[in-house]
């Protein structure tokens, strides 16, 4: 069986890409899963892109093998893009989800319904010893809620209602959300992409 290490400690996002990834060929690990789980690549882009390359093939020169890693936030219209880059420490050390999605919903107490529109953004870097770095992006349209709803997501999951959907992220199941999600949609394009490609790097 092949190996592929996800570059996080975060066991929601590490779930998440089980879900999504593994199958009989392939054992989805995370740095949790290492000896050394020290990784702790200081994330210093001013893109997703960027931080996303950044630790994926940080990590990988580090242990040799193929590394995913992702950069993930949420993108608020009325906010001027924000959280953006900064979603995972919005409010913030140590990183705080509830402190995260009420600094939101205070700074948009006043916007209206219809000017709540945000997205999920999520670009995958996929780093191969010797190999050039693979990116793909998927994105989750939808708008912020007045308050936070659901306890089954993680993040901003709460206060972030998809396109089509009366349910916030977090009030969704997980296989409702792997049909969704940005993580999900930039994966697909990632298989793809390898699938054209005729590229079995694992």
């Amino acid at each position: 069986m092949s190996e592929l290490i996800i570059a996080t400690k975060n066991k929601g996002k590490v779930k998440e890409f089980q879900n999504l990834l593994q199958n009989e060929h392939l054992q989805i690990k995370s740095l949790l899963d290492l000896d050394d789980a020290h990784f702790d690549v200081e994330e210093t882009g001013n893109t997703f892109e960027e931080n996303a390359r950044l630790k994926a093939e940080e990590i990988s020169n580090i242990i040799q093998r193929p590394v995913l890693a992702d950069d993930s936030g949420l993108v608020v219209d009325a906010l001027n893009g924000e959280p953006g880059v900064y979603s995972a420490r919005y409010a913030g050390e140590p990183s705080n989800d509830n402190l995260n999605y009420k600094k939101v919903l205070n700074k948009m107490e006043n916007v209206p319904d219809e000017q709540r529109s945000a997205h999920f953004i999520c670009v995958l870097a996929l780093a191969v010893p010797g190999k050039d770095t693979i990116f793909k992006t998927g994105i989750c349209r939808g708008k912020i809620t007045l308050g936070p709803s659901g306890t089954s997501g993680f993040g901003y999951d709460p206060i972030f209602i998809p396109e089509g959907y009366k349910k916030t992220m977090a009030q969704l199941t997980p296989a409702e959300k792997n049909e969704i999600s940005h993580r999900y949609n930039a994966i697909v394009k990632l298989k793809q992409y390898l699938d054209k490609n005729k590229l079995d790097f694992f």
